[in-house]
């Protein structure tokens, strides 16, 4: 058991924790989810973890317009209308009290956000351990972007290594070289994005070039460390032979590192998509980029034409 005198009192943004996943790193784990990205992908599947503050998701679909949260909110935030409908003024900051979701009988209201220390979130850790150890599992630290925080997530992993748990970082890689290489020192798996090889088209899809993320990358894999590489597949976006080419290309001096892990191809789905309308988001993807079983088998053959460890991720 975790045993600290000198409490940590850092605080980080957390916008969940997941236990008992089998698909973010090997074994069961639990994942812990850092709130604020600085991509902005359209398909991003977590939009509640794109900003750092406290944000109420609101399901229309479930209110009855009873008006409980609007004398429940201390700042203002929701209001019932002239015609009677339930309203959220977004240009209000939330405070996070979630007094409008104690109120709300038809568990129409969420707040998502808050701030958690390191034995906070190492006491959930730790809850599951024996699960850990039967599996080979541990603790993922996921998003959001964990390297957007990257001090705190340096301690929580440290803290976990020192209690003996496995820890991996998904990461989109966007981060100052020092931070990914300090992070490191305490990460078992890093669990890499690679959203697109083409830096004006990552620029297009995400906000951001890739420069910095492809220098991180070989930064890893050059210093020793445990990388497998994850390609969001999305239909005309990034699924052409000659992008996977590009791919193979570029991690081809790395085939034979004992460091690097493989390949695994993430389908495209929509299961982030009724976020969108929860947080009064709009969902920039438009029409069907969801690839079928069969040119998903394509790339990946492709792949492991090449002896690269590949594999889809069918959640």
């Amino acid at each position: 058991m975790h045993n600290n005198a000198s409490t940590n009192q850092e605080k980080a943004w957390i916008f969940n924790t997941q236990k008992y996943n089998m698909y973010d790193g090997p074994g069961i784990r639990t994942l812990v989810f850092f709130k604020g990205c600085p991509l902005r992908c359209k398909w991003c599947s977590n939009p509640e973890g794109l900003e750092q503050k406290h944000q109420i998701m609101y399901k229309s679909d479930l209110c009855t317009n009873c008006g409980a949260c609007v004398s429940a909110c201390p700042v203002g935030i929701h209001s019932i209308n002239n015609e009677g409908k339930h309203e959220i003024n977004r240009n209000i900051d939330c405070i996070g009290c979630r007094k409008c979701m104690d109120s709300c009988i038809e568990d129409a209201i969420s707040v998502v956000g808050e701030k958690k220390t390191v034995d906070e979130l190492l006491e959930i850790i730790e809850e599951d351990e024996a699960f850990y150890t039967i599996s080979g599992g541990g603790v993922t630290l996921g998003g959001g972007e964990a390297l957007m925080q990257p001090e705190f997530a340096q301690k929580l992993l440290k803290t976990c290594k020192q209690e003996g748990i496995n820890t991996a970082v998904e990461t989109c890689g966007y981060t100052k070289p020092e931070s990914i290489m300090e992070v490191a020192k305490f990460t078992d798996l890093f669990l890499y994005d690679l959203k697109h090889i083409d830096p004006d088209k990552h620029f297009q899809y995400t906000n951001v070039k890739n420069e910095v993320i492809l220098e991180n990358l070989k930064s890893l894999l050059n210093n020793g460390h445990n990388v497998k590489v994850r390609m969001p597949m999305l239909k005309g976006v990034n699924d052409s032979e000659s992008e996977i080419q590009r791919v193979i290309d570029f991690l081809m001096p790395y085939r034979n590192h004992q460091n690097f892990k493989g390949i695994d191809l993430l389908p495209y789905h929509k299961m982030g998509v009724n976020k969108y309308n929860q947080l009064d988001m709009d969902y920039q993807i438009k029409g069907e980029l969801a690839l079928s079983e069969q040119e998903l088998d394509k790339i990946e053959s492709l792949i492991s034409r090449y002896d690269f460890p590949v594999s889809i991720i069918r959640h």
